[in-house]
C-alpha cells in the first residue's frame, strides 16, 4: 500500500525517462572551451511500459554525447550554455531510432550547469 507514495494511489506525474548530469562539450574555434552538464527529461506516451524503455537510457545518453562531439550544441558567444533546440532534435531522433516512433512525446531540457564560468569572446 505504501508503494504508491503519499496520497495513496498511483503517481500523478506523467511517465518519463530522466537523463541527469550528461556532460557535453562547448566547442568554439576548434577548441573545447567548457563543459555543460545537462538534465533532460524524455516524456513517454501514456500507453508505453517504462521498465523496458529505461533500459535504453544508456544508449540515449551515448547518442547525445556522440552527437555533441560531432556537431557541438554551442550557443554563439556564450560558453556557459547549450542550444536546447539542438539537444531536442538529437534526442528526438535518437529516441525514434532506439525506442520507436511515437514513444517519446516531448524532450525537455530541465537544467544546464556549466563546469566553470567562462567569459564570452571579445567582440
Amino acid at each position: 500500500a505504501m508503494a504508491g507514495g503519499p496520497g495513496g494511489g498511483g503517481s500523478s506525474e506523467p511517465p518519463m525517462i530522466s537523463l541527469l548530469s550528461v556532460g557535453l562539450p562547448v566547442i568554439a574555434e576548434g577548441r573545447v572551451r567548457n563543459y555543460v552538464f545537462l538534465g533532460v527529461r524524455l516524456h513517454v506516451a501514456p500507453n508505453h511500459n517504462l521498465a523496458p524503455l529505461r533500459l535504453k537510457e544508456p544508449y540515449l545518453r551515448d547518442a547525445l554525447v556522440k552527437a555533441a562531439h560531432r556537431t557541438p550544441f554551442t550557443v554563439a558567444g556564450d560558453y556557459s550554455r547549450l542550444d536546447p533546440a539542438a539537444v531536442n532534435r538529437v534526442l528526438t531522433a535518437a529516441a525514434t531510432s532506439l525506442l520507436g516512433r511515437g514513444v517519446i512525446t516531448r524532450v525537455e531540457v530541465v537544467s544546464q550547469l556549466p563546469r566553470r564560468r567562462v567569459r564570452p569572446p571579445a567582440a
